[in-house]
């Protein structure tokens, strides 16, 4: 399959799908390999979109693969759900858009558990749920190596949250500052108690 063929299955707005779409064992996304595309209804502050596809008032910010090498295990299905699930510990896209959102959140980065992984806490977890299931839409591309047109994917298209792979874009060194000085402030907090909180699994 060849970039443009990629890029046409990554853009067709009937594809795109939210995150109760993607829950259960009746998800609409298939375990097997590929890419995946997640577009956005709001835009986190001050993110550059000015040369970026949009769809239906939803922007594409940004783009994975799962998996990411020919060894692994990973595939679309428990890649995406990760990240429409997980915490900021296990996804950098939850991790870059829970920074991004902080201010709006009320949720900064915090040491959790042990004090060795960063997440926004249960309660800033549930914000970020409750965000991505109004904001957040995915389109995912089954495809047998997806490493292999993902550079071809970065180079053509701007992607602001893509930091790993994506240097040269132009909000790469500002995205990496945020993400660098929200775990620095993280290091020197307590480690959040999350005793009394607790978190949807839906």
């Amino acid at each position: 399959m060849t970039y443009d063929e990629v890029l046409l299955l990554l853009t067709k707005p009937e594809a795109l799908r939210s995150r109760s779409e993607v829950i259960g064992q009746s998800s609409t996304i298939p375990p097997v390999r590929g890419l995946y595309a997640w577009f956005f209804r709001e835009v986190p502050r001050n993110v550059p979109v000015e040369d970026c596809i949009t769809i239906d008032g939803l922007t594409l910010l940004y783009v994975g693969i799962s998996p990411s090498n020919p060894n692994s295990t990973q595939h679309l299905r428990k890649r995406i759900r990760h990240h429409f699930f997980g915490n900021a510990e296990g996804s950098t896209l939850r991790q870059t858009l829970g920074v991004l959102l902080a201010e709006k959140s009320g949720f900064p980065l915090r040491r959790v558990g042990s004090g060795r992984r960063m997440t926004f806490t249960h309660l800033g977890e549930q914000w970020l749920d409750d965000w991505m299931q109004e904001n957040a839409f995915v389109v995912c591309v089954p495809h047998p190596a997806p490493w292999e047109v993902e550079a071809n994917i970065f180079q053509k298209l701007s992607l602001p949250l893509n930091i790993q792979d994506n240097r040269h874009h132009p909000y790469a060194p500002t995205l990496s500052r945020y993400r660098s000085e929200a775990k620095a402030l993280a290091r020197d907090e307590p480690i959040a108690n999350e005793g009394n909180q607790s978190r949807r699994t839906s």
